[in-house]
């Protein structure tokens, strides 16, 4: 049996391949792809070639875990249908609409341990949202938000949005978020935001404090989230986090690099620089949570928030070299871009 997969095969270079898809085993079953997400900050660090060679894609994760080195196959948001089991799998499966942390590509191999049934009740496009709404959980297990923080938010792609989503279900005080882009200020509000601004031009920073003071009563946040994936940002956090404030970093820069000031602003006011990632749960949580739980959560959160909306784009998966383009050369026009099989 022939398959088509979509594969990285230098900087700002696609394609899609024609390969055979391996034998089944006894304990497999054959998935075939109905729809998948591309991630528009992960996806495009390997887009840009701006991921380190030779390291593992996601060791959590059996489908990613080969090298980072092109060519490579990347993806982890794939909804699909079971059309094959093999013999040692229950046949309850067959036929089943499940989501799986898989690259993109219209037939593919799982285990039972690598799918997640999908609930009848939720639409597939839906569906997709789930490592993003996950992403989102451990970034507000890290940072803690307690009720009456000021919170801001920089970036509002579509982890920053989703992000946003759940902080406007806490008693915070106040949710600033910031983006260049127009479509995603508006988005944010819609997710709940209080204010969204534009970050960039001059005097940025003290736009943000006298929007702290002036809406929320101080001119500092307790909580910041740093999702933009651009190191400038880390450094307008510091500067209006305030006293013990706690900076939760979700980005992941790849090879970029940029000056980091870490001067009186950062060490006389003892504010803690936390790094968030989704592919472990933090050691705090190691006796009551593990990703099994953080998953029903998330899913739970899917089913509750209205995030379709924030869908901009489906593209035929045969078009998939034209989806990367467009978010890599408009990503003013694009939120979440979907592929379609």
């Amino acid at each position: 049996m022939k398959r088509k997969s979509l594969y990285f095969l230098s900087k700002r270079q696609v394609e899609i391949r024609t390969e055979f898809l391996p034998k089944i085993s006894s304990n497999q079953m054959v998935v075939e792809s109905i729809i998948s997400a591309i991630s528009p900050g992960t996806e495009l660090l390997f887009y840009h070639g701006q991921v380190p060679d030779n390291i593992k894609i996601d060791k959590t994760i059996a489908a990613l875990n080969g090298n980072s080195d092109f060519p490579l196959k990347y993806g982890y948001a794939v909804v699909g249908k079971v059309v094959e089991i093999g013999s040692n799998v229950n046949s309850h499966w067959l036929d089943k609409i499940v989501f799986a942390f898989h690259p993109h590509e219209n037939l593919f191999l799982a285990r039972e341990d690598e799918l997640i049934p999908i609930p009848d009740d939720l639409p597939v496009e839906k569906a997709l949202f789930l490592p993003s709404m996950e992403t989102a959980v451990n970034f507000l297990m890290d940072g803690q938000p307690l009720i009456g923080e000021q919170v801001v938010v920089f970036g509002q792609g579509i982890i920053g949005l989703v992000t946003t989503a759940l902080l406007s279900q806490f008693p915070v005080s106040f949710i600033l978020t910031l983006d260049k882009y127009p479509l995603r200020r508006k988005s944010s509000l819609l997710m709940g935001a209080s204010e969204c601004i534009d970050p960039t031009g001059p005097q940025s920073i003290t736009k943000i404090k006298q929007l702290l003071k002036k809406k929320a009563g101080r001119d500092y946040a307790d909580l910041v989230y740093e999702l933009s994936g651009n190191l400038n940002a880390l450094n307008q956090a510091i500067q209006i986090t305030g006293f013990e404030g706690r900076i939760v970093i979700g980005s992941w820069y790849g090879e970029k690099e940029e000056k980091l000031s870490l001067g009186a602003q950062f060490h006389r006011n003892r504010i803690q620089l936390i790094s968030s990632q989704v592919s472990t749960v933090a050691s705090l949580f190691f006796g009551r949570w593990d990703k099994k739980r953080r998953i029903q959560v998330a899913l739970k959160q899917v089913q509750k928030l209205e995030l379709s909306q924030l869908i901009t784009h489906r593209i035929p998966f045969e078009k998939a070299a034209e989806a990367y383009k467009l978010i890599d050369k408009h990503p003013e026009k694009t939120v979440q871009v979907l592929l379609s099989y």
